[in-house]
């Protein structure tokens, strides 16, 4: 059996923890910025876990994470 292709775009977006987890970012930290609070900015550089409910559809993505 060949091997499975992982999707390029899913593993620039995603690393996985060591209990197996996705890690992500945030979204809308690129622009318009300005009126954003300093508190709301600095939440967003943070890193997030995927959903438990969008956790098979990325390790579907990412098949030797």
């Amino acid at each position: 059996m060949p091997k499975m292709k992982t999707r390029r775009s899913a593993a620039k977006r995603f690393k996985v923890t060591g209990t197996g987890e996705f890690k992500r970012g945030h979204a809308f930290r690129s622009h318009i910025l300005e009126h954003k609070s300093p508190a709301r900015k600095r939440n967003l550089r943070k890193a997030a876990l995927v959903a438990k409910t969008d956790h098979e559809h990325v390790a579907k993505m990412l098949p030797y994470a």
